[in-house]
């Protein structure tokens, strides 16, 4: 009996199919097996054990992927509860005066007037960013000022989507305002405002 001959008995043994069967409600595979024979030449016996990289893993993944998506469909489909988009991003600040002074005056982001401040038992402030807005709180920040990653897009952050990027840099760099720009040479910029919260500001087409 060859390697293939002898792998495809093996898959059709119910000891190895058992725990998929289990998870998949008795899918049959067989439809599958002759098809998979081929991929199964590949291995080799080593140590007296039949290795086959990971194709047996990826069969069943793949055939438990196709039921979990089907599940998933069905699942989101009972459940939608209607997700419109991102309203805002909270952000914890030391003072609120200095916080305002680093997003209003440096970034040019304007207040909504129309959120009110005094419903709340601290101080704060909304921030347009586009339709969405940031939230600043000036509260206790659980986060470390120092031992951060120098690179923003290393450590959580929100990201803004903007114009031009090397408009940024030069607002940044006339403030001086530290920053990294993406890794990935794409046009974005990493910069933290004063209590090292960081922010992406990534270029997009409008």
């Amino acid at each position: 009996m060859n390697s293939c001959s002898a792998m495809a008995t093996i898959l059709k043994t119910p000891s190895f199919l058992s725990p998929l069967n289990q998870k998949l409600n008795y899918v049959s595979l067989s439809p599958t097996t002759t098809n998979m024979q081929s991929k199964f030449c590949h291995g080799s016996v080593r140590n007296g054990r039949w290795h086959v990289p990971s194709v047996a893993i990826k069969a069943q993944a793949a055939v438990e992927g196709d039921v979990l998506d089907k599940e998933s469909v069905s699942i989101n489909e009972e459940s939608d509860y209607g997700v419109v988009g991102m309203h805002h991003v909270g952000i914890l600040c030391e003072s609120l005066e200095r916080s305002l002074d680093f997003y209003q005056n440096v970034l040019g982001l304007k207040i909504n007037e129309a959120r009110p401040n005094d419903k709340l038992p601290y101080r704060g402030a909304w921030l347009w960013v586009g339709s969405e807005m940031i939230h600043l709180m000036e509260l206790p920040n659980p986060d470390p000022l120092t031992g951060r990653p120098e690179h923003g897009g290393r450590d959580r952050h929100a990201c803004i989507a903007i114009r031009d990027v090397y408009k940024l840099k030069e607002i940044l760099d006339k403030a001086g305002i530290p920053y990294t720009l993406s890794r990935s040479g794409r046009p974005a910029i990493f910069t933290r405002d004063p209590d090292a919260n960081a922010l992406e500001f990534t270029q997009v087409d409008v």
